[in-house]
């Protein structure tokens, strides 16, 4: 099990260049009614389903400013009329200053949709008091299980990192930002939820309304949940 800190600062190295980082891929989709994606290289989690290439591979895509992202983003949605742009792909919240700065851009005229699995927001006290201050931002945090025994199971990660996903809903709250503008995303299958919503219930009692993320079984991903014996009681077939 590794400590998903110390990976962040490995993969930094090979992901983040200055105010530049690596994406592998912009493009258009239906989430969250149309939106413009950006889909970012690296991660610090290793989670057994997951589908994105550009979450453990760091040799692929290309280094981008937060000006070409915002850009990209914004000749996208303009051509398509959303009204909603996000980072998705691997972890956007590695290469602080980059996103912080992303996020600038971008929410000047659209709603800016992240999606994280939370660690470095309840790592960073200061990342989650700079999100906390744009008016035009939802965050929704993935949470890959719902106790610390399993999220380590299936992410690799230390037992110990299942805090860090807790304090990001604490952190956020805390500093004004808060639901419907901050959600809580639970994989489901891999045992009962009910004790964590509780817990983020006393931190704000709209974050009970969790958002049920049910795992596509794509056959590479099968494939490996299956070797490791973690496929999930509830899941769905492309």
């Amino acid at each position: 099990m590794f400590d998903p800190i110390q990976l962040t600062e490995a993969v930094e190295k090979e992901v983040c260049k200055g105010e530049k980082r690596k994406y592998y891929r912009f493009r258009g989709g239906r989430f969250y009614g149309g939106s413009a994606a950006a889909d970012v290289v690296g991660c610090n989690l290793r989670c057994v389903f997951c589908w994105s290439k550009g979450s453990v591979r760091t040799d692929i895509g290309e280094f981008y400013s937060p000006e070409e992202v915002a850009e990209k983003l914004d000749r996208i949605a303009k051509s398509r009329g959303y009204y909603i742009v996000r980072l998705t792909g691997g972890e956007p919240t590695l290469c602080k200053e980059h996103l912080i700065e992303v996020i600038r851009l971008v929410t000047r005229k659209y709603l800016f949709v992240l999606e994280t699995n939370g660690i470095l927001i309840g790592y960073d006290e200061d990342l989650a008091k700079r999100l906390a201050s744009f008016d035009n931002l939802l965050v929704r945090i993935s949470v890959k299980a719902p106790d610390p025994k399993t999220f380590s199971k299936v992410t690799g990660a230390r037992e110990e990192a299942f805090d860090y996903v807790v304090r990001a809903f604490e952190s956020l709250v805390r500093y004004g930002l808060e639901p419907p503008r901050l959600r809580a995303a639970v994989v489901l299958g891999y045992g009962d939820p009910k004790e964590f919503i509780e817990r983020l219930a006393e931190i704000h009692p709209a974050l009970v309304e969790v958002e049920p993320e049910v795992l596509t079984l794509y056959p590479s991903v099968a494939k490996r949940l299956r070797k490791a014996n973690l496929l999930p009681k509830v899941y769905r077939v492309p």
